[in-house]
């Protein structure tokens, strides 16, 4: 399989970790979507990321889309590790969270937050590269603290984000969270929880590629690839 992303998406870095978790291998391959290329257009006409090219070359677009065919073709084979729990409730409330996750989360803070810091410096002035908007900045970064405060009591009522098993909730959350992490925009003295959390998470092999990735012209926070933050 071939899967279209970008290391700082964290749509993309949603779908890594389910196919590290699945033990499914997938080339990357690095799209910057803002250069609108007509080959990958044709693939997915929205432009948007991720893209991962399935069996028979089948272009499955979309971080949602992505998931459910991989649990649906994979799911099965994983038994007690399978990332949707067994039961119509468990399921609905797992894919509640990654739309939590990877559309609200997605829409206050990270993409804001993504586009700002590392987009802008991959992109020319044609396309809107720039200086940070320091008004965008400020609102995502107001609104870290309430997602922040949401990610702690999850944490702090369940052994795992949606119940009792890992579930693609916590994958979701990872994959935005550890975009923060990345650009060092989370206070986690702030929310014990969410902290023990993201360490358990963190420590899992799934999210060894996560840690070892690395934007040009810009860094992680120094504790980004540190399993004891």
């Amino acid at each position: 399989m071939l899967l279209f992303h970008h290391p700082i998406s964290a749509p993309s870095r949603f779908i890594r970790l389910m196919l590290a978790e699945y033990r499914e291998d997938a080339e990357l391959r690095e799209e910057q979507p803002w250069q609108r290329r007509p080959e990958f257009l044709q693939l997915n006409p929205a432009g948007t990321l991720p893209v991962l090219i399935g069996e028979a070359g089948v272009a499955i677009v979309g971080a949602f889309a992505i998931s459910e065919y991989l649990d649906e073709t994979r799911g099965p084979m994983m038994r007690d590790s399978r990332l949707m729990p067994d039961s119509p409730l468990g399921r609905a409330e797992v894919r509640r969270l990654v739309d939590w996750f990877l559309v609200k989360t997605e829409a206050d803070v990270t993409r804001a937050l993504a586009r700002e810091r590392v987009y802008k410096l991959q992109m020319s002035p044609a396309q809107g590269g720039g200086a940070p908007d320091s008004t965008v900045l400020r609102t995502a970064r107001a609104n870290i603290r309430q997602h922040m405060r949401y990610l702690g009591w999850l944490a702090k009522s369940r052994d795992w984000l949606a119940g009792e098993r890992l579930s693609l909730a916590d994958l979701a959350a990872g994959a935005a969270v550890s975009v923060l992490d990345y650009l060092g925009e989370i206070d986690w003295t702030a929310e014990p929880a969410a902290r023990d959390w993201y360490h358990r998470i963190k420590s899992r092999p799934s999210f060894r590629d996560l840690l070892a990735d690395r934007v040009r012209r810009l860094p992680p926070a120094s504790h980004y690839a540190d399993l004891d933050f």
